[in-house]
């Protein structure tokens, strides 16, 4: 597929299982599992990790400690080493984790959130680049991830513009969640040791702010985010979160490409979280997962309809369209199963929904990895009614499952699932466009019906989605291919220069 195998450094803010606050731990975690193994007739790629080393990690080998120039000083950098282990097709792969540790920006007792946290990620990006001539291992491609990493290019393309290391390696910047941007006062320039220059809108300068997600987008060779549709959203102002326009006018560079899943830790086959494991050849065992669920979470024992709700409980997840349509939603001989934590206004509205309608609602607020699988096993049906949703692992997982995602067509949402026809017997779930709790319950009504009134194309529509194939080799050929877009690209500029 490539002419050799690639040298790629994956850096992120967070990795599962090292640190994890959100779906980009997964998608650092995950990823490299798959570019390890993928392209070169299955050979591989040469592919490694890096992060912080927070506080509550605790492996980590001692590998080296160096000085990094930071702030006209010298900052220690050490750098520990783990692993994370891939195998795909009979391949094994063990990839290295480089764990950046400094005990004045990271061990503290929560990862985010800090008055210092330029500083801190500064230091972070400054101290992987540095590491790199140490390591004698020179990528090709470094993939940043997110605002915590977009100094890097910007870094590639100053401080280390002149140094025949760094000058062949190109660069891909992965925007996640474009809400979170990592806008500072303009006096971070000294931080990231830049002149005044910079201040400037072709450049840095964000609305009064110095922006890391900004530096990101203009200085990394290419650009992607976590869907095709999304990639298109974020280019006009209702998404764009004001960075629209620089992201139109970067509109060749920018590409989608969908997150995938671990299809062996999802699998409904081998999954020991679950009450029984079944597959598509055996669908109806997975009944017994609901009835296990419904006793589990105090609701009655019966063959109803059960919806499962898997989320973070917050503006975003379109969760007020649930609310304006409850009293609704009730009054059908229907079940929830609701796992999330949040916003204290949700977790409030849940608990009143949860008080008012006992025998049609189960509620964990909180954080529960088992009683997660045993949603996504045991519900008939998935919710995911997003105001937007970058990319959306749930619906993934859901599909795995059997588990019919009933969602709004925005983001990846839009990008994976589509509307189930009967006559054609095409599509894997059912969903809406129009930001409306009319259009949620109508498309609700939609996968009752056929539940309740064609059981035999019900079936049908299950099998159609575990058959799928969201798993990380599939996204990871598109990354590979994304990468000889980057290298492309910064061949060209070098020639240019």
């Amino acid at each position: 597929m490539f002419d050799r195998p690639l040298k790629i450094l994956v850096v992120s803010s967070e990795v599962v299982p090292f640190a994890k606050t959100g779906g980009l731990a997964d998608v650092a975690g995950s990823l490299p599992k798959a570019l390890a193994v993928v392209g070169n007739d299955n050979m591989g790629n040469d592919v490694r990790v890096a992060m912080p080393r927070y506080q509550q990690i605790e492996s980590g080998t001692y590998r080296m400690d160096f000085p990094v120039p930071f702030k006209n000083r010298n900052e220690t950098a050490i750098i520990r080493e783990s692993s994370i282990e891939s195998q795909y097709q009979g391949v094994h792969k063990t990839i290295p984790v480089y764990l950046v540790d400094n005990h004045h920006y990271f061990y503290r007792d929560r990862m985010y959130m800090y008055d210092d946290e330029a500083e801190r990620f500064t230091f972070f990006c400054r101290a992987v680049l540095e590491m790199l001539p140490k390591l004698d291992w020179q990528p090709d491609v470094i993939h940043c991830n997110d605002w915590q990493s977009g100094p890097i290019p910007l870094f590639l393309k100053t401080h280390y513009r002149q140094d025949p290391f760094y000058n062949r390696i190109a660069t891909v910047f992965t925007v996640h969640n474009l809400q979170y941007q990592g806008n500072y006062p303009k006096e971070v320039l000294q931080v990231l040791g830049l002149g005044d220059e910079f201040y400037h809108p072709e450049r840095l300068e964000f609305y009064g702010s110095v922006s890391f997600m900004k530096a990101g987008i203009v200085y990394a060779d290419v650009i992607n985010t976590v869907s095709r549709t999304y990639a298109a959203e974020i280019q006009r102002p209702e998404l764009g979160e004001r960075m629209d326009g620089l992201l139109r006018k970067r509109s060749k560079d920018l590409y989608g490409i969908v997150n995938g899943i671990n299809y062996h830790e999802f699998n409904p086959k081998t999954d020991n979280r679950i009450h029984r494991n079944y597959d598509s050849a055996n669908v109806t065992h997975k009944k017994e997962n609901k009835f296990a669920l419904q006793k589990e979470l105090g609701l009655p024992v019966r063959d109803i309809p059960l919806i499962g709700l898997i989320s973070r409980l917050v503006d975003q997840k379109g969760l007020d369209l649930i609310a304006e349509i409850v009293d609704q939603l009730m009054s059908e001989d229907i079940q929830f199963a609701v796992l999330g934590s949040g916003d204290k206004y949700y977790e409030d509205m849940f608990e009143r929904i949860r008080s008012r309608f006992p025998e049609k609602m189960g509620l964990y607020l909180g954080f529960n990895a088992i009683l997660a699988q045993r949603i996504y096993a045991g519900s008939d049906m998935f919710l995911m009614p997003s105001r937007f949703e970058p990319c959306g692992l749930g619906q993934l997982i859901s599909l795995r499952y059997g588990t019919i995602p009933i969602v709004r067509f925005t983001g990846g949402l839009a990008d994976t699932v589509n509307e189930y026809n009967p006559e054609t017997s095409s599509g894997n779930g059912f969903g809406f466009s129009d930001y409306s709790g009319r259009e949620l319950f109508n498309a609700i009504k939609r996968a009752l019906r056929l539940y309740r009134e064609q059981p035999g194309q019900w079936e049908t529509l299950v099998r159609n989605a575990m058959e799928l194939d969201f798993s990380w080799a599939r996204s990871g050929v598109e990354y590979l291919q994304l990468y000889q877009q980057a290298m492309s690209a910064h061949l060209s500029l070098q020639k240019i220069a």
